[in-house]
């Protein structure tokens, strides 16, 4: 804080491997020898995309071309990242998909402010219906208080919520287990935190307090592993205007 530098200007690296990317952005990074290389994230990579590295300041990674992608979905976990790729989702409905592996690293939140800002498609948080995961979306949206200080290169306030959703708990009626007494006390903070203060936020989570249940994204397997892909995501999609 005090050089005004940042973590990776030290070389300094983290100890978990970074989050991964498929759909159609094609960028420019520069390798360790130092010569660019121009990767499409759908057409130049395995099953798995391509792997955000520490670094994804501007003088490591250049957005090219956005193609006919519709919006970046972040998604928690990797097994429903893994249902979305396998079922062809970025390529159906034109998606950048974003494996952000639970709590996203701080290059992860960086390469998600970026590429919104470059393409200017919405970015959609895909998590589960819990307290922790909210945090999630709430450490993309505005920032995390260890990071708070390079929150402005960090953050993406403009950032929606997808789901899972309380409200989806119902209306799929979705297999769900009851809140623990320590998710009902996070919930009770999120109520008095103000960057859960609008409407929306308040009515899901008292409604989540109410019906004493929380859910995971592999819940909506209940209707079939292509439900998701076919149904859930195209139906959200449409109601947040985005397709």
């Amino acid at each position: 804080i005090v050089t005004h530098f940042q973590r990776e200007d030290f070389k300094i690296r983290p100890e978990e491997d970074g989050a991964k990317v498929l759909g159609d952005v094609t960028l420019t990074e520069i390798n360790r020898k130092g010569q660019p290389m121009r990767i499409n994230c759908r057409n130049d990579v395995g099953d798995t995309g391509y792997n955000i590295p520490y670094n994804v300041e501007e003088d490591k990674i250049t957005f090219n071309d956005f193609g006919k992608s519709t919006c970046i979905i972040a998604i928690e976990t990797g097994g429903m990242f893994d249902r979305l790729v396998e079922n062809g989702f970025d390529e159906t409905h034109e998606a950048i998909l974003v494996h952000i592996k639970g709590q996203p690293a701080r290059s992860t939140r960086r390469f998600l402010q970026r590429m919104h800002q470059a393409s200017g498609l919405p970015l959609l948080l895909f998590t589960d219906a819990d307290p922790w995961s909210y945090r999630i979306y709430s450490s993309v949206a505005y920032g995390a208080i260890k990071t708070a200080h390079i929150s402005h290169i960090l953050a993406t306030p403009s950032a929606r919520y997808l789901g899972v959703t309380p409200s989806d708990i119902i209306n799929y009626e979705l297999p769900a287990d009851e809140l623990s007494d320590r998710d009902k006390k996070a919930l009770k903070s999120i109520l008095t935190d103000p960057r859960f203060k609008s409407k929306y936020w308040r009515s899901e989570i008292e409604l989540q307090l109410e019906i004493n249940r929380k859910s995971e994204q592999q819940a909506l397997a209940k209707y079939g592993l292509d439900f998701v892909t076919n149904t859930y995501l195209p139906e959200k999609l449409k109601e947040m205007n985005v397709i």
